[in-house]
């Protein structure tokens, strides 16, 4: 057994209900590892959590958190992938807001040397995510066009630099104009301020009319018909999240005339073999872009361990750029 510090969420509501309590950790089983977790990322799901928005699957438990990285402290029956002293990312449902962690090693990744704990640590969720709904569900192919709302987000980030380094065009949408000129400088090739332009017509101009192959939305509500009258034929819609809500009236012509696949997964709740398929697929035709320096995690802020409160008060703001990250220990900046 081994003790931890970890997060967990005392009723729903603001970061003044988080809090820093004592567990218990069981020695890992078969197919697990004891992780000295680094950092871990602060994700839009740890915020619905903690609102009451977003319970954890059965058996997962209450302490946040979805992605860790950090350093292997032993290892549970049948592990032979990595080794105690090995840094690696954990995708995890539930437990990377703690000092020390449980996780399954079919769904980790070892980091690249020149990856920091704390760049590794905000990677998880977001590439995971990513590749599942990009480019395995909605097919993104080189040549292609994809459109990504909530462009400087954690998602965001993650989906333009891996887009780009694939040989595809991007094009995000953002709501102010400084948020539309950070995203270029990650590397979008077009940037829409919905707030100043309607970002249906502008799509369409930047297309010449045809509309882009995919649509990464995680928005619903009012844009699930814009997305459909703005698609090109053939094209694929991924949608990851309802942050304006899951109920809309539509039109659903367009998905007939179109030949449109509306896709739509959660990730969290999914069996470990399906994560570690995914994990498998990411290591073979993703991780050599983060091992070359051509897609690689932005870090807006991090904070302590104990400032887990402040970081989720960042994240309700909405003026972050990329990741924030939570750091326990000073590995993570190695």
């Amino acid at each position: 057994m081994t003790e931890t510090r970890a997060v967990i969420a005392e009723g729903a509501g603001g970061p003044e209900v988080l809090k820093i309590v004592r567990r218990t950790l069981p020695a890992p089983g078969p197919g697990q590892m004891l992780v000295r977790v680094a950092a871990a990322g602060v994700n839009r799901p740890d915020v619905m959590q903690r609102q009451g928005n977003y319970p954890p699957p059965p058996g997962a438990g209450d302490v946040l958190g979805l992605e860790l990285a950090g350093i292997v402290e032993a290892l549970g029956p049948g592990v032979t992938a990595f080794a105690p002293g090995d840094r690696v990312m954990a995708l995890v449902a539930a437990g990377a807001y703690a000092e020390r962690a449980i996780v399954e090693a079919d769904v980790c990744l070892p980091v690249p040397e020149g990856v920091t704990l704390a760049e590794a640590g905000a990677l998880p969720e977001t590439w995971f995510t990513v590749w599942s709904n990009v480019f395995q569900r909605a097919g993104l192919r080189p040549g292609e066009t994809l459109l990504i709302h909530g462009g400087t987000s954690g998602i965001g980030t993650t989906a333009i630099q891996l887009a780009k380094a694939l040989g595809s065009t991007v094009i995000v949408t953002c709501g102010s104009a400084e948020k539309c000129r950070a995203a270029l400088a990650v590397g979008a090739d077009h940037a829409i301020d919905y707030r100043a332009e309607d970002f249906v017509a502008a799509a369409r101009d930047i297309t010449g009319g045809a509309g882009p192959e995919v649509i990464l939305d995680m928005v619903g509500g009012p844009y699930m018909q814009r997305n459909l009258d703005l698609i090109a034929p053939d094209g694929r819609i991924a949608q990851i999240a309802f942050q304006q809500g899951s109920r809309a009236e539509l039109d659903m012509g367009p998905l007939l005339f179109k030949r449109v696949t509306l896709t739509g997964s959660t990730l969290r709740a999914r069996p470990v073999p399906m994560k570690a398929a995914l994990a498998r697929d990411l290591a073979e035709r993703a991780l050599p872009l983060l091992a070359a320096g051509k897609a690689r995690p932005l870090i807006d802020s991090t904070f302590p361990f104990d400032d887990v409160a402040r970081a989720h008060a960042r994240m309700d703001g909405g003026d972050h750029v990329g990741k924030i990250v939570l750091t326990m220990t000073e590995e993570a900046g190695a």
